[in-house]
């Protein structure tokens, strides 16, 4: 590619120079030479060879010399070229950059080639571009920039930039491989000179300078000036920035040297001349690229830099200097280190500046020089926009945003009046330090200087936590939290919500969480936190003090910038981000033990929290909001008390109903409601709770300001009914933003309530390390609140006008739903508590979580001891008083549950007796507290039963929780556990018989509650599905009694379906426990089954599992007649499900006992259940659904008896309970339901297919026997076949055809003929029955049904006396259906119905194969199946083109051509051998000549479409020959009829019409009933000639063959004759003599006796048509005049007349004409008037080839004559 652009562009050189440059085209001519003396195998070869060729580039150099832009184009594109493939000789480089230099006046486009040459060049060679060449190239971007044009002045600067970087990247380069010589100069530095390398020389002098360029002095080594600064302090920005380590007095002090002495310098001093935008921003960010990577070379420098900055900040009066100021300090609060650092070199040194400091200390003034702007008040309001601002420059402001002008934030428009700090307009899109594309300042928010304050004190807190927190946990703890992966949710970490407007789910799943991780002894695993500053030895300890120090230094500055922040119109992204600064700064310096600060932050925090104005106001008010319903207690006095009464979840949750009503109209009117805490107040309030929590062991006094203000806030809360307080707006004008993000605050008040009470709660965890005995006084001290509310609710509820359970509560402000706590509950009511019930909830919560974080103490030791005794004491008796409210009630079940679920998981890891034995303690727990709702005295009222309900169903679900987590582990209790399932059930005496029926346990089984089924299947699934190898023996009598009664409920029908699988999942385990069960007749000897209860219950006995495996199996047959069809049918499934899976292990036995017991005991109750469904009175569903489980139990009985036959039939007893399932077959066909016959078929087929694996122990005659009695029965049928609606049979009768498949396989070896004529009726009724179905037509393709059946008539034995008869005559009648008139006859059939075209073709080929086969069977004859046969075939043979049917395969009339012809040539030899009466004989002569007739005629007049006539026409002629040969002369035979040849004869003739005759002359076709000769005298009389010419025949060949055919009947067959014509062969089928002698019945008859009668009959018929010829030539021709003859008669004339000549006749076939002697001239005699009047004809119209004909036939008569 290279090699032909080089070449190209050198010959267009050559081309365009050959006038003017001559030393160009030879320059050019010579370097073309060259590249064409280079084979080249690749670009890099090409770039060696050229790159030798020191003079290849000289007419390059020349035409970028010319000045010629023609030229100059070329030589660019071609040295562009050579530098991208490194082909230039390195001694040219020097040429080329200056041909290049030269090149940059030319135009556009080669500057921009030359720009992108540039970097390619520098990078391919660049170890000889240096010294002068670099700066050669750095010249020519030089030139490029000074261009006008912006697209190379922009592309220049850009290329610029990148040679210098790659000037720079050599410097790197170089220093990783140079050694310590090849040193080029020196530069001065702080300490002297330095020797440099090549490359670190060009970078010195190049940034040298480009400095000096930037302060517009002149450089010393580039020969350019007039360099733009801001393009100058951009390309040191770059340098600094990308090259950092380059600038280092370890690496290269000279460039170090350059910033202390120049760059930094310049920049402080151009800062304080204040600059325009432009140049401030490069200058800034050169400086904070320095003050970042450069602080160590800079340390005076850095410090005065900085001070300048502070100074900028403080004085300044131009926004966006002091923006650019605080954006610097931005970038450095946000690296700590760098922070430490400037720390370390100016504040924590004598003698040096307290920039830190001072800085801090700005930031107070800077935070409070505008209150009105930031909106500082009394509180923290929510900002608001100027709304005058907003009308009077919207559509400015749109248009601005709408343009995407970069700089311009919302809101900055007349912004002014907007107050407090917002992120709508204290921001800016892109800060003014990265706006390098603007030389003008871009409006800045009046508040984007506060925004940035609080983003650097943000970062100063961030930084500071994520030092010094991971350095306060201890070394093991910070390895077990490493392994855990997961964030630090101890006292190190203490965590805000992400955001004011988190969902209810983020608090609650973090609640969640950080309970389940440190619930029990959370403080335990959580030791007091390390201070980093005691921990001297710690590589990091400086900075630890450092850290401290700063903290020491600047946090009263700190304080008071956050303080006045705190009250300021702050929006929720940064009022969050302060708290969380806040929070961060205290809780570093609470690490630190810098008490001072800590206390300071944390009081400044809890009066954020709680405002003295708000608690002054509460304080005055004293009690709570009072309501119309009840008084509400006075306000408690206790902080930890009342503190998680009020500060929980279940009290903390949005209102509802009318209370929610009340709430919000109440949190919008001011005047009625007192000054209430808002959101933010709690998010202050969950800050310094997260601060306890964190520094709880290390705030010693100080708990006091977390608990004081803990207090003020519960009963700032508890006084206004937790009546949410509405953020304040800063600001009276409207404000729609400002509004909804008040809005949504208030609307997240509840969602904050509940972070809050989460954090609330751990400060209480800490009794976790109190001792027992202090830890039994606080379960006292709470337990005895409660007893007291139970005692004031006792003496409540004596009145009837407050009883909780007679009247509904009105809504109380303080009060709210009960929701889910902070841990999981099992179930929590929902319903609004009444007021007095506020301290119940109170205490029932403490002892939950105290319960709770205390597990290991109550489960390690003694009950009486640790409080267990006396918590679950309490909570039951909580749960079961009737007095006390329903809330309350559930509340404690849910706490009672919880805590067994909490103690069962902390027990896993105990030893196996300590595990049992509490095990069984928390199971009796759960026991103990159903009891008292279980006793029958128990108050039976609405509300109480109601509430007893719900408690029963949380303890279940609490026993359902308790297996799912720790049912592996249970070693005692299953007892228990199942009698917890049961309480569900009321007691009853339960029968052992397993035989009741569904109506009578509809009465005895009943449940409490169908609320209560699912939570106690729940625990039963469970067991069932994991738990069943953990069950005692003396259980398993227990489940299976436990099972049938949920499968027996009527209350939930999916709970019964499922607890049918658990049958199989029993069995299965059952049957896995033993190899083989001992089932005997013994077992079930007694009939109500309670035998089998005794041996299932007692585990000693050897028969347990075996009588417990068939107790379950009872159980589950009586399942099976449920009324319920779903249940019924799985039952039914399941049943034989097992029998499938354990078939194998039972043995004959068995399984006679199972069959007997099990199986037919099911199949007499579902033929019950038919006859009842049977009865006129029930509807139609349920009948339809018995028929279905009819056939689901049939289905699954056939297979499984199946599948283990070889096993049923080894018992003695088989061929009985045989008998007894064909007996219960036998019924269930009785019932006349299709469904369930096609059912029983299919079940007698499976199973007798199963019989022919191998032999089969008494599997005999009899078995055998009374299959066939079955099958033989009769055909399916329906009931529903009277009601007038139409049934589809198919499968039924495809079921049963398939039966007699099997039964045939195993009847065929006694078969007798009565059975197969049995056989054979059945099938025909069979076809008679059948419905049209849903299958397509059966033209082409049998239908499934048709199909089976012949298939059967196939495999049916005819090696039986009478057997072939019987087939073939049933198989004819198969052919004959689809030709019978009302199928065929009628094109206009109905859709519905079936044609049988193919079952008719198949049966054809059926029926040849059959006769061929038997076909010297003299019986098929005799008795009519031969004559059937035929007269089948003749059929569609004789229809031909009448039967509407087209098939698209073989038409039905020529296969059964085939076939006829095919059976005739096998049977008419045997009709001269075997004894068939003369009359069978004449019928079936008959029946052949009819299908002779059939084969010539066919009716062409209106073919059916797709008929190819001519194609039939051969067919036909090709059959009749066949036909003729097999039938001629034996047609001729004594035996056969005259009527029957005659008819023979007259078809021939008929067929043999050419042209429609003329009217006159149908008498002589039709006419004449007497002697053969009548009517011929009629021939010699005219008739009248007619000028139409009627049309040839469609089977113009098939009539010259019956002519053919009518000439050789009447032609001479003697011995002694001498034909002169072709004659056919003689008949296959004649017998010779010899054998014919032997044929009684057949007296032999010479050939020629049969010739003779043949001709007798046919030469009427042929003088006949021959006339017929004649008579129309010499009526019609005489009219055409000389015009000739139509084709088609004369042909047909000269045909007739040349056989008449030609034609020999019998002499005996004619009568003698009078007077006249002749032997076989007689035809023409007759004819002779006719052949005189055509002769007279011809001469007169000149037709001389039918005259010629003519005289010979005349010449012929005369010779007879003897003329």
């Amino acid at each position: 590619m290279t090699t032909q652009l080089l070449s190209t562009e050198l010959t267009n050189l050559i081309q365009e120079s050959k006038r003017k440059h001559n030393d160009l085209r030879q320059a050019a001519e010579k370097s073309l030479e060259e590249l064409k003396g280079i084979r080249a195998t690749s670009e890099a070869h090409l770039a060696a060879e050229l790159s030798q060729k020191v003079n290849f580039v000289n007419p390059f150099v020349i035409a970028c010399g010319t000045r010629n832009a023609k030229f100059t184009g070329i030589a660019i594109v071609c040295l562009s070229r050579l530098v991208l493939v490194t082909a230039l000789p390195r001694s040219k480089l020097s040429p080329v950059l200056e041909a290049l230099r030269e090149a940059t006046s030319a135009g556009l486009d080669v500057q921009l080639k030359i720009l992108q040459a540039l970097p390619t060049l520098l990078q391919n060679y660049s170890k000889e571009i240096q010294g002068d060449l670099l700066v050669t190239a750095l010249n020519i971007c030089f030139i490029l920039q000074t261009t006008k044009n912006g697209i190379v002045n922009n592309t220049s600067a850009a290329t610029l930039q990148q040679l210098v970087m790659t000037v720079f990247e050599k410097v790197a380069a170089e220093d990783k491989s140079a050694s310590d010589g090849n040193f080029v100069g020196e530069a001065p530095t702080g300490d002297g000179v330095v020797q440099l390398r090549a490359a670190a020389m060009d970078a010195y002098r190049i940034f040298k300078d480009i400095c000096l360029m930037t302060e517009n002095q002149r450089p010393e080594y580039l020969r350019f000036t007039g360099l733009p600064q801001t393009f100058g302090l951009e390309l040191i920005e770059s340098v600094l920035s990308q090259h950092a380590i380059i600038f280092t007095d370890s690496r290269h002090p000279e460039q170090a040297h350059i910033l202390r002495t120049g760059v930094m310098p310049f920049v402080i001093k151009s800062l304080s001349g204040k600059p325009n935008f432009a140049t401030s921003v490069r200058l800034v960010r050169i400086l904070y690229t320095l003050l970042r990577k450069h602080l160590d070379i800079l340390p005076s420098e850095g410090g005065e830099a900085l001070d300048t900055l502070t100074q900028l900040l403080d004085q300044d009066t131009a926004s966006w200097r002091r923006a650019l100021c605080m954006e610097v300090f931005r970038g450095i609060f946000s690296e700590p280190p760098l922070l430490r650092r400037i720390y370390t070199f100016y504040d924590a040194k004598e003698g040096e500046k307290d920039v830190l400091q001072n800085l801090t200390a700005t930031f107070v003034r800077v935070s409070t020089e505008k209150p009105i702007v930031i909106g500082l008040g009394h509180q923290s309001t929510i900002p608001v926009a100027n709304p005058y601002a907003n009308m009077g420059g919207s559509s400015d402001q749109a248009m601005l945003e709408a343009s995407g002008v970069t700089g311009i934030i919302g809101g900055s428009v007349g912004e002014g009046g907007n107050t407090g700090i917002s992120s709508q307009w204290s921001t800016v899109r892109v800060a003014c330090i990265d706006q390098l594309d603007k030389t003008e300042p871009p409006s800045v928010p009046e508040s984007y200087i506060y925004a940035l304050t609080l983003s650097c004190i943000t970062s100063l807190s961030e930084g500071l936590a994520k030092f010094i927190l991971p350095l306060t946990v201890p070394p093991d703890n910070r390895a077990r939290k490493r392994s855990a992966k997961q964030p630090e949710t101890g006292r190190n970490s203490p965590s805000l919500a992400d955001d004011e407007t988190n969902t209810p789910k983020t608090a609650l799943d973090r609640a969640a969480t950080q309970n389940s991780l440190d619930r029990s002894g959370s403080f335990k695993k959580n030791p007091v936190p390390l201070n980093p500053l005691a921990v001297k030895d710690h590589p990091l300890h400086a900075e630890v003090e450092i850290c401290a120090a700063i903290i020491d230094e600047c946090w009263p500055a700190i304080l008071a910038t956050c303080s006045t922040f705190l009250y300021a119109a702050l929006d929720s992204e940064y009022y969050h981000g302060l708290v969380r600064a806040f929070q961060k700064f205290a809780h570093v310096a609470g690490l630190l033990h810098l008490t001072t600060p800590r206390d300071a932050f944390l009081t400044t925090l809890g009066k954020a929290a709680v405002p003295p104005n708000v608690f002054t106001a509460c304080s005055n008010t004293g009690v709570s909001k009072p309501t119309a319903a009840s008084p509400v207690a006075e306000a408690p006095n206790s902080i930890l008390g009342n503190a998680r009464g009020l500060l929980s979840v279940d009290n903390l949750v949005t209102p509802v109903g009318a209370a929610g009503e009340r709430q919000r109209q109440a949190s919008f009117d001011a005047n009625t409601i007192p000054q209430t805490l808002n959101t933010r107040n709690l998010l202050c309030l969950r800050a310094l709770l997260n601060l306890g929590i964190a520094l709880g062991p290390t705030l010693s006094g100080s708990w006091s300001i977390v608990l004081e203000t803990l207090q003020q806030a519960d009963f700032v809360l508890f006084t206004t009914g937790k009546s949410p307080g509405r953020t304040p707006i800063a600001g009276k004008g409207p404000d729609p933003r400002a509004e909804s993000e008040a809005s949504s605050l208030l609307a997240n008040f509840s969602t904050e309530i509940r972070a809050v009470e989460t954090a609330a709660s751990r400060l209480f965890e800490s009794t976790v390390d109190f001792p027992n005995g202090a830890f039994v006084e606080v379960v006292d001290a709470i337990c005895g609140l409660l007893d007291q509310r139970a005692d004031q609710a006792s003496e409540t509820s004596s009145r009837p006008q407050s009883s909780a359970s007679l009247s509904t509560p009105v809504p109380v402000p303080s009060l709210r739903t009960p929701s889910g706590q902070h841990r999981r509950l099992v179930s929590v009511s929902t319903i609004v508590p009444a007021g007095p019930s506020q301290e119940d909830q109170f205490a029932l919560a403490k002892i939950g979580e105290i319960a709770s974080i205390n597990i290991e103490r109550l489960l390690g030791y003694p009950p009486d001891v640790s409080g267990w005794t006396r918590i679950t004491t309490e909570l039951i008796s909580a749960l079961s008083s009737v007095p006390m409210p329903a809330q309350i009630r559930n509340r404690a079940a849910g706490i009672l549950v919880q805590l067994i679920l909490d103690a069962a998981k902390a027990v896993v890891g105990f030893d196996d007796e300590t595990r049992g034995r509490v095990q069984l303690r928390l199971l009796e727990a759960l026991r103990d507290s159903l009891l008292p709702l279980q006793m029958e005295d128990r108050a039976a009222s609405v509300a109480t039963h109601s509430t007893d309900i719900d408690i029963h169903k949380i303890i279940l679900e609490g026993l359902k929780s308790l297996l799912d987590d720790c049912g592996d582990a249970l070693l005692s209790g299953w007892e228990i556990t199942f009698e917890v399932i049961g309480s569900i059930f009321i007691p009853r005496k339960f029968g052992n018989d397993g035989t009741r029926d569904i109506g009578e346990q509809s009465f005895i089984l009943t449940t409490r509650s169908s609320k209560l089924i699912r939570s106690a299947f729940n625990s039963l699934q469970l067991i069932c599905s994991d738990f069943l190898g953990s069950l005692p023996k003396s259980c398993f009598l227990i489940l299976v009694d436990t099972l049938y009664k949920f499968c027996s409920q009527d209350d939930d029908l999916n709970i019964a379906l499922t607890t049918v699988t658990f049958f199989w999942v029993l069995s299965d385990f059952l049957s896995g426990k033993s190899k083989l069960l001992p089932i005997t007749d013994t077992l079930v000897d007694d009939p109500d089954g309670i035998s089998l209860v005794e041996k299932a219950s007692n585990a000693e006995d050897a028969s347990s599992d075996a009588a417990l495996w068939m107790l379950l199996l009872l159980r589950l047959t009586t399942v099976t007649t449920d009324g319920r069809l779903d249940l019924r049918n799985s039952a039914i499934q399941t049943l034989l499900r097992i029998f499938d899976a354990y078939g194998e292990r039972l043995g004959p036995e068995a399984w006679s006992v199972c069959i007997k017991s099990v199986i037919f005991k099911l199949l007499s109750s579902i033929e019950e259940e038919l006859e009842d469904v049977g009865k006129q009175n029930v509807d139609e569903k349920t009948r339809h659904d018995w028929h279905d489980t009819a056939v689901v139990v049939l289905n699954g009985i056939s297979s499984l008896l199946a599948n283990y036959l070889d096993v049923l039939t080894v018992h003695p007893t088989f061929n009985s309970y045989w008998q007894q399932l064909l007996g219960h077959f036998a019924t269930l066909l009785d019932f006349q339901v299709l469904e369930i016959s096609t059912a029983t078929f299919k079940a007698l087929t499976q199973m007798l297919s199963q019989s022919q694996n191998g032999t089969k122990q008494n599997f005999n005659k009899t078995t055998i026997d009374l299959a066939w009695d079955l099958w033989s029965r009769g055909v399916p049928v329906s009931k529903k076949g009277n009601t007038g609606k139409v049934t589809d049979n198919q499968n039924c009768l495809l079921a049963y055809v398939a039966a007699l498949r099997d039964v045939y396989r195993l009847i065929q070896v006694d078969l007798t003929v009565d059975r197969i004529r049995r056989m054979l009726r059945l099938l025909r009724e069979v076809m008679q029955v059948a419905t049209p179905g849903s299958y397509v037509a059966d033209i082409d393709h049998v239908t499934p049904l048709q199909g089976q059946v012949l298939e059967v008539i196939k495999l049916l034995r005819t090696d039986l006396s009478g057997a072939p008869s019987a087939v073939i005559s049933q198989t004819a009648e198969f052919i004959s259906l689809a030709f019978l008139e009302e199928h065929a006859m009628s094109s206009q059939r109905n859709a519905q119905k079936r044609t049988y075209v193919a079952m008719s073709k198949a049966s054809m080929s059926i029926l040849q194969s059959l006769i061929v086969s038997h076909a010297s069977d003299v019986n098929i004859y005799s008795d009519g199946a031969f004559l059937t046969a035929l007269t089948a075939l003749s059929k569609p043979i004789v229809l031909k083109y009448r039967f509407p049917i087209i098939t698209k395969t073989e038409q039905p009339w020529r296969l059964s051509t085939t076939s006829a012809l095919v059976v005739l040539e096998a049977t008419l030899p045997q009709l001269h051998k075997l004894e068939i009466s003369r009359q069978n004989l004449q019928d079936i002569w008959e029946i052949i000549v009819t299908i002779a007739n059939g084969v010539i005629s066919a009716d062409c007049e209106a073919p059916p479409d797709r008929v190819n006539i001519a194609e039939d026409q051969d067919f036909d002629i090709s059959s009749f020959l066949k036909l003729r040969d097999l039938i001629i002369p034996s047609l001729g035979g004594e035996v056969v009829a005259d009527k029957t040849r005659k008819v023979f004869a007259e078809n021939l003739f008929r067929m043999s019409i050419i042209h429609t005759p003329a009217p006159t002359e149908s008498a002589l076709i039709y006419g004449g009933d007497g002697d053969d000769m009548i009517g011929l005298s009629n021939l010699y009389k005219p008739r009248r000639g007619r000028t139409i010419d009627p049309t040839p025949a469609k089977r113009v060949k098939m009539c010259y063959v019956c002519i053919d055919e009518l000439f050789a009947l009447v032609s001479n067959h003697s011995e002694a004759s001498t034909p002169h014509i072709s004659v056919q062969p003689p008949t296959p089928a004649f017998p010779p003599p010899n054998a014919a002698a032997a044929t009684a019945n057949m007296p032999f008859e010479s050939p020629h006796a049969l010739h003779v009668r043949l001709a007798r009959t046919a030469a009427p018929y042929l003088i006949l048509r021959a006339a017929l010829t004649l008579r129309a030539y010499i009526a019609d021709q005489p009219l055409r005049g000389r015009m000739p003859q139509p084709l088609s008669q004369r042909r047909e004339l000269s045909r007739m007349l040349e056989r008449l000549v030609e034609l020999r006749s019998e002499p005996e076939a004619i009568p003698d004409t009078a007077n006249v002697e002749s032997e076989s001239r007689k035809h023409l005699l007759r004819l002779y008037p006719l052949l005189v009047g055509a002769s007279s004809v011809a001469g007169t119209s000149g037709d001389e080839g039918v005259l010629k004909l003519l005289t010979k036939a005349l010449e012929a008569v005369g010779s007879e004559l003897g003329i």
